[in-house]
């Protein structure tokens, strides 16, 4: 493998929130054991969300990674389509609100919910 494909979740240039899925090369390490390149970080913090747990459409405050350590995540964007991620998943969160713009809860952004019968645990790293 000389790739991780990472999901992310980004503003489109109409404001909109939306899915893409890119590549992260590969390319340092060993053939046994391929590592990316070090990315910085400025701190992590985890969350628990219980069962019902369910947000209102909001944007990211900076991007960060998000790792789902327990329990189910579905994120669901304005045009109506949603994504489950899964325990031992993640995705990276990128969904910013534009430069200038006024956040509008009809256009911008995302929501989030807790799914299935087990709370959410989730660790968001800040990029």
């Amino acid at each position: 493998m000389n790739h991780f494909t990472r999901t992310v979740l980004f503003t489109d240039t109409d404001g909109r929130a939306r899915f893409r899925e890119e590549p992260v090369a590969l390319d340092e390490g060993t053939p046994q054991a391929r590592l990316s390149a070090l990315m910085p970080t400025h701190g992590m913090q985890l969350r628990h969300s219980p069962v019902g747990f369910r947000s209102e459409f909001h944007v990211s405050s900076h991007a960060q990674w998000v790792f789902i350590l327990q329990g189910q995540m579905q994120i669901g964007l304005q045009d109506g389509s949603a994504k489950v991620f899964q325990a031992g998943q993640h995705f990276y969160s990128a969904d910013l609100l534009p430069e200038g713009a006024v956040f509008d809860p009809q256009v911008h952004g995302h929501w989030s919910r807790q799914l299935g019968e087990e709370p959410l645990v989730t660790l968001f790293v800040r990029a």
